[in-house]
């Protein structure tokens, strides 16, 4: 019994001295360090992207697993949080715990600048595309950004479709209208004219923003600018594309699903031949790796006003800022200096279908014939980024689901994008 009881007295002194040397070890040799292991030398960077379709989200990964290969002390958590983008920053910005990296989608300055660090020492700057100087940088210097692409959005139509029904991409809102009852007519209903995923308010806000610019601004006649920037603007005018959109849900020129269809359904009916026009630059590898033989053409938007002229909306799209108090300021620059290496330049512009930021590359971009064809067509900013206050966006693609929807109408659209703009532009004077 004795012999059992000093048994079982070493026994438990002994582990306890070896839980102990255990312990001590352990705290000496690791730790956690924002999701990082402090003895591996590992550090995990937080990503924020507005990527949507599946093709860009793809490039996107390729690039990060690339990165992460080549620099295996930094993990990358990458978020592409889609329709709830805007919300989800805004929440960040005002707790002041921005990602580490994140996209500023057409606000490197207005919106995101006070949170972004200048990137003004960087190699890259000196290849940063000359149309997009002002955008990305101030009169001190500062560099707000890293340009991933570029844009020149208008829409994006299967020209199989069109030439099968004998439709020219059409130049003005009238022939745009024509062009969807024809197809409408010639398919016997099995094509979609003019198709939206309409889960997210932005798809009704790109209808909206795209238009609003041919509708408001261009033509010398019904130019707006100075009345929307100093904030007298009534909005009367604006109701004719609500109207519009309402016409074409009305007249089946729309899928029955607008507002529930979603982003990913886009390619496969593209590669089925079942839209024909949509508000967006399609990513053509998707579709074409389903049916090779589908043609995609990118136009300008349209011109709606008698005399007017067609116009692409571009500037900024996907991009990469720097939060200024990330804790882990050289690995997210390191990430930044590795996607502007000419290869990666490449990748990511021919991943997304569009121009690059960047001039140390040459790109092969399946719609370059299309861009080169509206050569001579004047690139317009973004109109919400011009002429809106923050945070009009989100109301201006709700309100396209609430016409649709019935909750409001068209003269209803308009009363609800002044009452918001009203407010904005009230909150941004107060602070």
């Amino acid at each position: 019994m004795k012999t059992y009881v000093k048994s079982f007295l070493f026994i438990t002194i002994l582990s306890v001295l070896l839980i102990g040397c255990s312990s001590d070890d352990s705290s000496n040799e690791s730790g956690s360090n924002d999701g990082g292991d402090e003895g591996s030398g590992e550090v995990t960077l937080s990503l924020y992207s507005t990527v949507t379709n599946e093709s860009d989200q793809a490039a996107m990964e390729s690039v990060i697993k690339k990165f992460e290969e080549e620099h295996s002390d930094i993990n990358i958590d990458y978020n592409f949080p889609a329709g709830e983008y805007e919300s989800q920053l805004r929440v960040k910005m005002a707790a002041n715990d921005m990602p580490d990296l994140f996209d500023t989608h057409g606000w490197a300055k207005n919106r995101y600048g006070e949170y972004t660090m200048d990137l003004s020492d960087m190699d890259w700057v000196e290849n940063l595309d000359p149309s997009l100087e002002t955008i990305f940088t101030d009169e001190e210097g500062k560099v707000y950004a890293y340009p991933i692409n570029q844009a020149k959005d208008g829409l994006t139509y299967n020209k199989n479709i069109l030439d099968e029904y004998g439709v020219e991409p059409p130049e003005t809102f009238d022939e745009f209208m024509t062009a969807l009852e024809t197809i409408k007519e010639e398919s016997d209903g099995e094509v979609t004219p003019f198709w939206f995923a309409g889960s997210e308010f932005g798809a009704f806000g790109q209808y909206f923003d795209q238009f609003a610019t041919p509708l408001l601004i261009t033509h010398p006649d019904h130019d707006y600018s100075e009345e929307l920037l100093d904030g007298s603007f009534d909005w009367e005018p604006y109701t004719f594309l609500p109207e519009k959109l309402l016409e074409m849900q009305e007249k089946e020129l729309l899928n029955v699903d607008a507002l529930t269809a979603q982003v990913h359904e886009q390619t496969q009916l593209f590669a089925q031949g079942k839209i024909a026009f949509v508000m967006a630059t399609v990513p053509i590898n998707a579709v074409q790796e389903l049916n090779p033989d589908t043609e995609l053409g990118v136009m300008p938007v349209p011109a709606i006003h008698e005399g007017g002229e067609q116009s692409w909306i571009g500037g900024e799209r996907h991009t990469m800022a720097v939060w200024k108090d990330s804790e882990h300021p050289e690995e997210a620059k390191a990430f930044i200096e590795f996607i502007s290496q000419p290869d990666i330049v490449k990748e990511l512009a021919e991943g997304t279908a569009l121009p690059a930021g960047l001039t140390n590359a040459s790109a092969d971009i399946y719609y370059q014939p299309y861009y080169d064809e509206y050569s001579d067509v004047m690139v317009e900013p973004y109109f919400d980024r011009v002429f809106l206050p923050s945070g009009m966006w989100e109301p201006m693609g709700t309100a396209g689901q609430e016409l649709l929807s019935g909750s409001l109408d068209p003269e209803g659209v308009s009363e609800k994008m002044k009452d918001e703009y009203t407010r904005l532009l009230e909150q941004e004077a107060s602070e």
